[in-house]
C-alpha cells in the first residue's frame, strides 16, 4: 500500500504550513503572514517511532486570489481531501469563529473522510481553554498545539496515526491504473486517447490547444479497467494568452501528480524543446513512473532509427535515461496496446516490495564497490542499513551517521545501484536519509560491512 494520506485544511492564515514544517521537522511549505501564499498541494513524509504518513498542506479555502486563482485554489483542496486517510482541520485558537471558518466545516461535512479539529496558535497552556468555543463547528473538542513553539508536537503525531492505523483496511483494494497524457500541444495526445477508447471522447484538430481542460476517460481493456486522463497541451508560461491557458497548464500538472504512470508523448518530427526538459523534470519531481511516447513514429521514417532516437533521449532528457520508450503511431492506432501494457508493467513495479535483507545486501554491495568519500573536516559518512517503507513510489529510509555528510554524487550512486540490482529499473525511487540517533546505536546493530570504521 501506499502511505496514508494525512490532509491539512482550513482558512487562510490559521498557521497550515507552519504546522506541517513543525510534523515534517523541516521547511516545507513557505510561511508568510500574506494570505493566499500556498496555492497548489505541497507534501512530506512525516514519520514516529518508524511508522510513516503523507501530509499535505493546501492553500487557504477561501482566498480571493489576487491572480484569480481562487478556483485552482480551491479545487487543489478538494483534490486533497479526496485522497486522504484523514483530514486536520486547522483553526487559530486566538480568533473567534469566522464566516470562513464556518464554510470549511459545511465543506467538511460533506465527505466521508475522518475529520480531526487542530487548534494552532496554543503558544501557551494559559488560552487553551479559548479552544472549547470551536466545539459549534460540529467536529468534537479541538486538539491544541502551536506550531510556532512546537508545543504537543509528539502528542499530533501519536494522534495522527492512531486515527490512521484505526482505517488501515485488512487488505488493501485491487488498484485502479491512472494514466496521464501529457506534452507539449498537437503531439497527439487526444487521438491516442481516442484509438484507445475506440470512439472519439475528445476532440481532434490541428489547431494547437484544442483540448483545454483534462477529461477522463474510463477504458476496459481485456477486462481491466484503468482511467486514461487527457490533459490540456503545454507551452511555455510567458505564452499564456488567457485564464483557460493557464488553467490547462495549472490542470494538466494537477494529473500527473494524481496519476500512477505518466505517457510523456513527443513528437517524432520535432526537436525536444525546454517545455519538454521542463516536463521531464516535474514528472521526476513527483516521483511519476513514465512511458515517453514517441508519437507520429511513421512520419519520422528516414530521419533516425528507433536506437539512434532513444540516443537522442538519454542526451537531452538524462534524468529520465531510467524511463521505457515507445514508438507510436496514433492516428493509426499503432502500438497504442503494446504502450499501455509497458505502463502496466511500470504500474506492478512502482507497488513491488522487497525484503530488508535484499535491500541491505545491495548497500553493502555498493558500499564495498564505492565508499563514501570523507567530509572537508575528516568527518567518515557511515551507512548503517536501509528499509523499504512504502510503495509507488517505492521509498527507502536510509540510516546514516550524518546526513551532511553523504554527498549527490554518491546519492545519486546508491540510487543507480538499488535500481539496477531490485525490481525497479525502470521506475523512480524516492531515497529517505535518515541521521540514526545515537540511542538506537546498540539496538540496531553495526554500520554495513565496509562503510567505514565505527568509532561511535
Amino acid at each position: 500500500m501506499s502511505l496514508p494520506v494525512v490532509a491539512i485544511v482550513g482558512r487562510p492564515n490559521v498557521g497550515k504550513s507552519s504546522l506541517l514544517n513543525l510534523l515534517a521537522r523541516r521547511r516545507v511549505s513557505i510561511v508568510d503572514p500574506t494570505p493566499g501564499v500556498t496555492r497548489d498541494r505541497v507534501s512530506a513524509v512525516c514519520d514516529l517511532d518508524d511508522r510513516y504518513f503523507e501530509l499535505i498542506d493546501t492553500g487557504g479555502y477561501g482566498i480571493e486570489d489576487q491572480d484569480n486563482l481562487t478556483e485552482h485554489v480551491e479545487q487543489q483542496i478538494r483534490f486533497a481531501i479526496d485522497g486522504a486517510a484523514l483530514i486536520l482541520f486547522v483553526v487559530d485558537i486566538r480568533a473567534e469563529i469566522t464566516p470562513l471558518d464556518l464554510e470549511v466545516a459545511r465543506l467538511l461535512r460533506g465527505v466521508k473522510t475522518p475529520v480531526q479539529l487542530v487548534a494552532n496558535k496554543a503558544d501557551t497552556e494559559a488560552i487553551e481553554h479559548l479552544a472549547g468555543h470551536f466545539i459549534a463547528l460540529g467536529f468534537g473538542e479541538p486538539f491544541c498545539v502551536s506550531a510556532l513553539h512546537a508545543r504537543h508536537r509528539r502528542e499530533l503525531m501519536e494522534l495522527i496515526l492512531e486515527r490512521v492505523g484505526d482505517l488501515a483496511p485488512d487488505k488493501a483494494p485491487d488498484p485502479v491504473m491512472k494514466l496521464c497524457l501529457v506534452g507539449r500541444r498537437n503531439v497527439g495526445k487526444s487521438t491516442f486517447i481516442n484509438a484507445l477508447a475506440g470512439e472519439e471522447r475528445v476532440i481532434v484538430s490541428e489547431v494547437p490547444g484544442t483540448t483545454r481542460d483534462s477529461i477522463d476517460v474510463r477504458v476496459n481493456l481485456d477486462g481491466r479497467e484503468f482511467l486514461a486522463i487527457d490533459t490540456a497541451g503545454l507551452m511555455k508560461k510567458g505564452k499564456h494568452k488567457t485564464d483557460v491557458e493557464f488553467y490547462g497548464y495549472s490542470r494538466a500538472l494537477a494529473s500527473i501528480r494524481r496519476s500512477d504512470v505518466a505517457l510523456f508523448l513527443i513528437d517524432a518530427t520535432v526537436p525536444i524543446s525546454d517545455v519538454d526538459k521542463k516536463l521531464a523534470g516535474y514528472i521526476v519531481e513527483e516521483f511519476k513512473p513514465c512511458v515517453l511516447v514517441i508519437n507520429k513514429w511513421d512520419l519520422a521514417k528516414g530521419r533516425a532509427d528507433a536506437e539512434a532516437y532513444g540516443e537522442y533521449l538519454s542526451k537531452t532528457m538524462p534524468h529520465l535515461a531510467y524511463a521505457p520508450i515507445a514508438f507510436t503511431t496514433a492516428v493509426a492506432g499503432r502500438n497504442i496496446r503494446s504502450t499501455i501494457e509497458l505502463a502496466q508493467s511500470l504500474f506492478n513495479q512502482a507497488r513491488q516490495r522487497v525484503t530488508t535483507g535484499q535491500l541491505n545486501r545491495v548497500i553493502e554491495e555498493a558500499v564495498a564497490a564505492q565508499q563514501p568519500m570523507a567530509g572537508k573536516h575528516g568527518g567518515q559518512p557511515k551507512l548503517y542499513y536501509a528499509t523499504q517503507i512504502s510503495v509507488a513510489p517505492p521509498t527507502i529510509v536510509l540510516f546514516v551517521n550524518n546526513t551532511a555528510l553523504i554527498k549527490e554524487q554518491y546519492r545519486r550512486f546508491v540510487e543507480k545501484r538499488i535500481r539496477e540490482a531490485l525490481p525497479f529499473e525502470e521506475v523512480p525511487i524516492r531515497l529517505i536519509w535518515r541521521a540514526r540517533e545515537s540511542r538506537e546505536g546498540a539496538s540496531r546493530g553495526a554500520p554495513a560491512r565496509g562503510a567505514g570504521p565505527d568509532n561511535a
